[in-house]
Parts: structure tokens; sequence; C-alpha cells
């Protein structure tokens, strides 16, 4: 029998969410039009717009690998470079995907601070060299949340526009949990966007719910020119586009993407409340959104597997990544919390 027991590995564990896939039934009752020209696709484009307070362009695409690399590769030519943060997940995840799409544009890793970018590490990637055999830096692009949990505040978005303006760059925001972000802060989706100076954002839809599905934002409609076609040419236009689509319309209509991401980062803080005390376990970074970072003996990581936990230790020896999903239940965070805590004080 399989085993579908809830675990903290990733949220891409997780299940359809009961408004996405209750939207994806009522769009699958009849006959749409194809490849976008539908009404949910409409619908769920409207639905964007009035959440973030603006006539933006929105597009959709399978996954964030496509939605990231397709709007880096719209940013940018060949010759161009894209300046990131060196845990970020076009960087260490997306396995060339952002130069394939470009055709060549570089990426620069620079220094961050609990996985965050700041103007003086943009800076210093952006001034190190402008002659003409070093790729021409184009574009920032960072994670909201970062891989790390944490959150960029409004004003530190703003600081590195201001950044970007100096030095000519546009500035992409990788949201592949940018609900958990807006959860943790309290502010409107455009306050953590393009009234803080971003020009394209990836929103994620499948770790707050989706099965599948990523909507990629440009606030700047000059960006966006003939990113249709890119989507084309990428395998990116669905032909039965309304189910990727629809389940938007279920998250967005009465509120539902706020009140998972709300839902997941409250079982993160529980899961670092219960094990905060703990000698030998420590908090690698602060838990903002819907992750918590342990480090601990690697012989307790061992034990915790060898109960049934499976997580993910990609962070360096010792350290463990806990992921937290719409659908987590209390009862499992504090079940994961009484084995921690059990293994390190046995």
């Amino acid at each position: 029998m399989p085993d579908n027991t809830q675990q903290f590995a990733s949220d891409n564990y997780s299940g359809i969410c009961p408004e996405a896939w209750a939207a994806m039934d009522r769009a699958n009752r009849g006959h749409e039009r194809a490849y976008g020209d539908d009404q949910w696709t409409q619908q769920a484009a409207d639905h964007f717009r009035r959440l973030f307070e603006t006539d933006c362009e929105v597009f959709f695409a399978f996954n964030g690998t496509a939605a990231n690399s397709l709007a880096l590769a719209s940013l940018c030519q060949s010759f161009h470079s894209v300046i990131c943060s060196e845990t970020a997940h076009v960087e260490t995840d997306e396995c060339g995907a952002p130069e394939f799409f470009s055709n060549g544009s570089k990426l620069l890793t620079a220094r961050t601070h609990e996985g965050k970018l700041t103007p003086e590490s943009i800076r210093e990637i952006a001034l190190k060299r402008q002659d003409i055999h070093y790729p021409k830096p184009r574009v920032v692009t960072l994670t909201q949340a970062t891989e790390v949990g944490t959150v960029y505040r409004p004003d530190e978005l703003e600081a590195i526009s201001a950044t970007c303006k100096e030095l000519g760059l546009h500035l992409h925001m990788d949201g592949a949990r940018f609900t958990n972000a807006c959860a943790f802060l309290g502010c409107s989706p455009a306050e953590l966007t393009w009234k803080a100076g971003v020009d394209v954002l990836c929103f994620g839809g499948t770790k707050n719910g989706m099965a599948v599905g990523e909507a990629i934002l440009f606030f700047n409609h000059e960006l966006a020119r003939d990113f249709d076609y890119r989507c084309k040419q990428a395998g990116q236009l669905a032909s039965k586009m309304r189910f990727l689509s629809a389940p938007w319309v279920g998250l967005l209509e009465d509120g539902a993407w706020l009140r998972h991401g709300t839902h997941a980062n409250h079982c993160a803080q529980l899961l670092a409340s219960l094990v905060s005390d703990l000698s030998g376990v420590e908090l690698m970074f602060p838990v903002e959104a819907n992750g918590v970072f342990l480090q601990m003996p690697e012989a307790a990581l061992e034990a915790l597997r060898n109960k049934g936990w499976r997580f993910y230790t990609f962070i360096g020896s010792g350290g463990a990544r806990f992921m937290c999903s719409w659908d987590t239940e209390e009862a499992r965070v504090r079940a994961l919390a009484a084995d921690i805590r059990a293994i390190i004080e046995a």
C-alpha cells in the first residue's frame, strides 16, 4: 500500500486544495475554446489585475522553471547576465534552463544576508567589470520568500529597485512562495511587487494548493511584448488552458490563496516554537514563511529518518529543512516535534 502520510520534505508533496479542485470541476463541464481563448483564463487574469491593483499582463505556464526561465529570457539577450543569490533556485535547481531559454545569458551569483540580496551585493557584482569581454548585467532576480525561508520587506525591495534603476537593471521576482511572504508581512501583493519597483513576478500556485501551474505577471507592458510567442515556442501554451487558469480562479476569488499561505506559515511557526528550547537544535534562519531550517547532529537526523520522517538536507552538514503546506495538520507538526525532542533528549 502507498504511504500517503503527511511529510515535511516539500510543500510539493501536498495535494490539490478544495478550491482549486472545485474550480477545475466547474471548468470541466461542457466545451470551451482552446489555447487560452476561454472564460476561465480571462477570469483568472482579471482576478490578478484586481488583486494587484493594476492592469498587468498575465500569462500561465506549467511550472516554475519555465515561468522563471522565460521571464528572465524576455528581459535580456544572450550577451547579458542575470544577478542572483548564491542559493537562488534559478542557479541551483533549474538545470541551466534560464541560460538555455535566453540563448546563453550568464547567471552571476551575489552575496546574501539570510538568503536575501542587498543593494551593496548587487552593486558589487554589477560594477565588478564593465568591459566588453564580460557579460553585461541586465537583470536582478530575487526570490520571495527566499530559499531559506526569509522574507524581503517593502523597504528592502524599494532599496533594491532603486539600485536596479541606478544601474539600468530590470527586477524579476521568483514568487514560488509569494503567498507566504504576503501572509507573513500582512502586505498587499501590490506593495510587494510593482509599488516597490518589481518589473515581473512569477507567482507560484503549485506550492499553494494547485496541481500544476504558475502565473507570470508583467507590470511593465513593454517587457511583455511577444511573450505569448515565447510560451508557445517553449511548449508552455496549454491547448486546454482553462485547466491551468481555472484553479487560479478558485484560489483568488474568495481569498483562499492567502488563507492557505497563512495556515502553512502558522504550522512552521508552531514547529519552531516546539523545538526552539532544545539544546542541540538550532534555528538556522528566522522562521518567516512556511519553512523551518534546523541544525542538529547527523545522528539525530538519521534517527528521524528511521522513524519514517522525510525532509531535505541540501543546506550543509547537520542542516535540515522542514516545509509546511496548505493542508499540514497541527497534530502532525506536534508528532514531528515530539520525535525530535525524544531523539535529542535520549
